[in-house]
């Protein structure tokens, strides 16, 4: 039904009934896009997707009757880029996908990023919400950059964490800094504030 779904949407679609056919399958045809249920015969969906992080970052959405918040952090965690729970209308899983492949917003400039009314410029370390500029603090700047150039992923306190403060044993910081850091971040966007979600018990992402 889904495949149906989707070709009558213009797009060209392959499907394959087990973990083992659908990654010989996307490693022939290089595809977009996979949308991948976790109950498969055989190996099943989470394998597939570790087996598919270690060569490929194809977008991958998700499909479970799971609804406990332990399997999306896991699914999140293993490399998806969105959950989809059982049961979901076709309405949902499409604006999903079309969520999924469309293409990013043109930078304004060479090294800025545009994410609905906000440009983050890189190189000039400027940060604009309806082109008024906002001033941020460096880790501040630096947390915003790492979740935009994440491009939707979703990145754990931790990471953020090690890749903004370091290993310095000589400071007393862990996790709740960078929950810190994100309320002010949101704070000082306004409402564009609200596309940084927060993954519970997790992370962080930023949201187009």
């Amino acid at each position: 039904m889904i495949k149906h779904n989707l070709e009558k949407e213009g797009y060209s679609v392959l499907s394959a009934g087990t973990a083992e056919a659908g990654l010989k399958s996307a490693r022939a045809s290089k595809p977009g896009l996979i949308i991948l249920d976790i109950m498969l015969p055989g190996i099943d969906g989470l394998e597939f997707l570790r087996l598919l992080r270690r060569e490929s970052r194809t977008p991958v959405i998700l499909l479970s009757a799971k609804r406990s918040e332990t399997d999306r952090i896991l699914g999140l965690k293993l490399g998806a880029d969105d959950y989809v729970v059982k049961p979901f209308s076709h309405g949902e899983l499409m604006a999903r996908v079309e969520a999924r492949l469309r293409p990013p917003e043109a930078p304004a400039n060479g090294s800025a990023a545009c994410i609905g009314g906000m440009s983050i410029d890189a190189e000039r370390h400027e940060v604009t919400v309806k082109g008024k500029p906002v001033r941020l603090a460096p880790k501040e700047f630096a947390l915003l950059r790492l979740l935009v150039e994440a491009d939707g992923k979703v990145l754990s306190r931790d990471r953020l964490l090690e890749l903004i403060w370091g290993h310095d044993k000589s400071m007393e910081i862990d996790t709740r800094t960078v929950d810190q850091h994100v309320a002010r971040l949101r704070r000082k966007l306004g409402p564009e504030g609200s596309r940084i979600a927060t993954v519970p018990n997790f992370g962080y992402q930023v949201r187009r």
